[in-house]
């Protein structure tokens, strides 16, 4: 009884918003991921974008002036890694603030030379455990294969997967496994693929990934997920196993088998 007058109360919500499947296919030119995503997988995104925007609340940051199609392309992305999931892996949060630019967090921030500064550089996006989702529209429109220092970016993707980390024991990049998953294997593959970047980057060698993936272990697991949607031919090649456990983890196969 309860789930149907809340399904009918968020029915009413979409009427209400008013967005049309015409609006949606506009808003989300552009945005090469959204070529693998047909038929039936596309009216399932579709109703899922807005089902998204009817439970969450997006406030402006820096009274930045946003338009409907920046927040269908927004809910778009947040929902590609959840559509084989479903929406209620986000329900443990309601908030998007969005900024036109990048954000200046208010708190101390400790640079490499050890120095402490009175606030943090600018910021592209932030999770917070028990909090909103911020994010800049600058970095959003900025996503692709190779559009951060020539590897994959997605700030909406990022963000969101450290929402999901955040599920199980806090943000350590081991999101709440699926029962046909191993935690042991999960942790044995992500530990061996940092390890391995980690050499390769103390040599000088090419990384797959942005090399902010070896920042911690949270920002290992939101790297490789920009990596497997945004650009999952070069994952599948250079990360096979990080690859397979994401394709079981999120219930999707980026790259046709």
């Amino acid at each position: 009884m309860f789930k149907r007058l809340k399904d009918w109360l968020e029915a009413r919500r979409i009427k209400r918003m008013g967005f049309t499947a015409e609006q949606w296919e506009t808003a989300i030119v552009g945005w090469q991921v959204m070529e693998r995503y047909q038929g039936a997988e596309r009216d399932q995104l579709r109703e899922m974008t807005f089902r998204f925007l009817a439970r969450k609340t997006i406030l402006s940051g820096a009274e930045f002036q946003f338009t409907d199609a920046m927040c269908l392309k927004l809910a778009t992305m947040a929902c590609v890694p959840i559509l084989h999931l479903g929406l209620h892996w986000h329900d443990h949060w309601k908030t998007i603030i969005l900024y036109e630019g990048d954000f200046v967090p208010n708190r101390p921030y400790r640079s490499d030379d050890g120095v402490v500064h009175p606030r943090t550089p600018g910021l592209s996006g932030e999770a917070w455990q028990r909090g909103p989702v911020i994010l800049s529209w600058q970095a959003i429109c900025e996503s692709g294969p190779n559009t951060r220092h020539g590897k994959a970016s997605n700030v909406v993707i990022h963000e969101l997967a450290h929402k999901l980390d955040m599920l199980r024991d806090g943000a350590n990049g081991a999101p709440p496994m699926h029962p046909d998953m191993r935690p042991g294997e999960w942790h044995d593959i992500f530990s061996a693929a940092w390890d391995r970047l980690k050499n390769d980057m103390q040599h000088h060698r090419s990384l797959p990934l942005d090399d902010y993936a070896l920042t911690s272990p949270a920002e290992f697991f939101a790297v490789c997920s920009e990596a497997f949607f945004e650009s999952p031919e070069t994952m599948k090649e250079k990360m096979p196993k990080v690859y397979g456990l994401l394709c079981q983890f999120y219930r999707q196969q980026p790259v046709a088998a």
